[in-house]
């Protein structure tokens, strides 16, 4: 049992673990195993699913509130304002027409974020072997 204050190197690789994960290595460090790399790409994809849920769900409930409709419409209108493709019920209030100008706004902040966020990873990867192979190079 370790010491008050000291974990076990199953808790310790724990953290190393789930670090290489969540933070990117820097360009020293060897490249990251597959393994851990898979991970990395579950975890980002979980946060992208996580963006596109919140996301939605803000517009629908924004639509349902400012415009009335019923939760299938607003879902419809917001799927498609979140895709890019545009609104598909006509606007009667001005709240409604007033959140659907920020909810587009949003929408493609929201994309170019998301668009980011999965893709960190595989670039990240090419940079960091770029580095290495760059590295290995100069050694020689």
């Amino acid at each position: 049992m370790p010491k008050p204050g000291h974990s076990s190197p199953s808790d310790r690789r724990a953290i190393i673990s789930r670090s290489l994960v969540l933070h990117f290595e820097n360009r020293h460090a060897p490249l990251l195993p597959r393994r851990l790399f898979y991970r990395r790409i579950g975890w980002t994809a979980a946060v992208g699913v996580g963006l596109i849920a919140g996301s939605l769900s803000l517009g629908i409930f924004g639509y349902h509130w400012t415009e009335h409709m019923s939760w299938l419409d607003a879902f419809t209108n917001a799927a498609m304002i979140l895709s890019g493709m545009g609104p598909v019920a006509t606007l009667q209030t001005s709240a409604g027409k007033l959140f659907a100008g920020c909810y587009a706004l949003f929408s493609g902040i929201a994309f170019i974020t998301l668009s980011g966020v999965l893709l960190a990873p595989f670039v990240h990867r090419a940079f960091h072997r770029f580095h290495l192979a760059d590295d290995r190079a100069e050694k020689d």
